[in-house]
């Protein structure tokens, strides 16, 4: 008594697989949800089709298409319940022919090697075992010789496996391989999956899409997907140790950078040259604080990826609860260029906080070593400052205090707050937050641009607000005086709030 035969292959998976790319199909709908549970081939249009049910029957040498013979085949194929029909070359079929098939219920396929097509099915449906350690032998061993890192790997896996490869982080994320990512699962294709690192929770995965309706496919690639999951994990250790290695040397340098004496020691100096570090240009400090749940060292790709899309030019150095990082100037930078890159580092701020919870400050420009290490320290006060400073998009440039910044400590009095309450009265309970648009427009030297963009709103808002608000104050915003006083009572109101 036998056993069950191998379990069929979906015909429009066999059209997915690498190994039928040639294959076109000349008659009959090619999503049609027909099973193929049998291979057989025939030397040609004379033979006879006969012969278990189910089967794709391959004609392995060519023939007169315009002959009556490939009708006679056709129609004994059909009778004897062949689902399709494998016909060497890939032109089209005389009309009658097409009209046959189609009135016959059978697809008629074409390609250039009906043989190799037809083997490749056999083994899918006999052979699943060797289907299987054929692509686990030929995983380990790419595995093995790829050089590079994760990058080169996920590669050489789509290229063994002749399909798309994705790595994904924790978020679901391509982190390697084609964009847009893996499709959704339907009918037609499976998504497999396999967690990289499990050691670490939301370390990410190892995702490859299938056609649905090929077990032994499905089975290789699986197993192919224990196999490189282990050789992808180690790439991706290997990667972090070196990463981190990086960070500990630019952290280390940067400490003793910003500890060290007025004058700097021979040794310190090459390493800081090493490393790309202008020590003598001008300089202007830079600090992102960030909550303690982020860590710096991973999270440094996307402070870089927000300074490259702002095309700030900037070294950004892994720094406790966060980056310091600084621009260097060759030369002085007149007033003009540095209030460009004042709007560039905000510009930076704005696209990083829409990833990354973050407050940041910036320094003035000072020059040297010993200029680098002050411009930090003032960068680092500033961030403090930032974190509690909403209305300003938590970003706070110690240029732009000015002389509000130093008369802020007195405006938190009890003296000065009642009076300051009593000049924005006229702003209370009025629509569309004037207060904080107010605010935010001064913070930003009255830039409509940049307001807009720290509270998230159409430039056009901002200037129907700011005329709003000089209406019911009655005040002017270009008087020096009048302005400094309502910015000083803005900054007083708001931190008490």
């Amino acid at each position: 008594m036998t056993g069950p035969g191998p379990p069929p292959v979906a015909l429009r998976a066999l059209l997915a697989h690498p190994d039928w790319a040639g294959a076109t199909v000349l008659a009959g709908d090619a999503e049609s949800p027909v099973v193929v549970r049998d291979v057989r081939t025939v030397p040609d249009l004379r033979a006879d089709p006969s012969g278990p049910p189910g089967a794709l029957l391959a004609v392995a040498l060519s023939g007169d298409r315009e002959d009556w013979h490939l009708d006679v085949l056709l129609r004994r194929a059909a009778a004897a319940r062949v689902v399709a029909v494998l016909l060497p070359g890939t032109q089209s079929l005389r009309i009658a022919s097409h009209l046959l098939a189609d009135r016959v219920g059978l697809m008629v396929l074409g390609t250039d090697d009906p043989l190799a097509s037809a083997l490749a099915a056999t083994r899918l449906l006999r052979e699943p075992d060797q289907v299987v350690a054929d692509l686990v032998t030929r995983t380990a061993a790419v595995c093995a010789a790829v050089a590079g890192g994760v990058d080169e790997l996920v590669a050489g896996l789509a290229r063994v496996w002749r399909r798309p490869v994705w790595l994904l982080d924790g978020t679901g994320g391509v982190a390697a391989g084609p964009e847009p990512g893996p499709p959704d699962a339907s009918a037609v294709v499976t998504v497999l999956r396999r967690s990289v690192g499990t050691d670490r929770p939301r370390s990410g995965s190892l995702a490859v899409a299938v056609p649905t309706g090929l077990p032994a496919e499905r089975a290789a690639v699986e197993a192919a997907l224990g196999v490189a999951v282990g050789a992808v994990g180690q790439r991706m250790a290997e990667k972090r140790l070196a990463v981190e290695r990086d960070a500990r040397l630019r952290m280390s340098l940067l400490t003793e950078l910003v500890q060290a004496p007025a004058e700097l020691d021979a040794v310190t100096r090459r390493r800081a040259l090493d490393a790309g570090w202008e020590l003598e240009g001008w300089h202007v400090g830079i600090r992102i604080d960030v909550p303690g749940t982020v860590d710096p060292v991973t999270m440094r790709p996307e402070v870089l990826r927000a300074f490259d899309t702002a095309h700030l030019r900037a070294f950004v150095v892994e720094q406790g609860s966060g980056w310091a990082a600084w621009s260097t100037f060759p030369d002085e930078p007149a007033a003009e260029q540095l209030q460009r890159h004042a709007t560039v580092v905000r510009r930076a701020q704005w696209l990083l906080r829409s990833s990354l919870p973050s407050a940041m400050g910036v320094g003035r420009v000072h020059r040297g070593a010993t200029g680098l290490a002050r411009t930090l320290g003032e960068a680092d006060d500033a961030a403090r400052l930032a974190a509690a400073r909403s209305a300003s998009g938590y970003f706070v440039h110690v240029d732009r205090l000015g002389l509000g910044q130093l008369l802020l400590g007195w405006t938190r009095t009890d003296t000065f707050l009642p009076a300051a309450r009593s000049m924005l009265e006229p702003l209370r309970d009025q629509p569309g937050d004037l207060l904080t648009t107010l605010t935010a427009y001064l913070d930003a030297e009255s830039s409509l641009t940049e307001t807009a963009a720290v509270l998230g709103v159409h430039r056009n808002t901002v200037t129907a607000r700011i005329a709003r608000a000089q209406e019911l104050l009655g005040m002017e915003l270009t008087d020096p005086d009048e302005r400094l006083a309502l910015h000083l009572a803005c900054r007083s109101v708001l931190f008490h709030t």
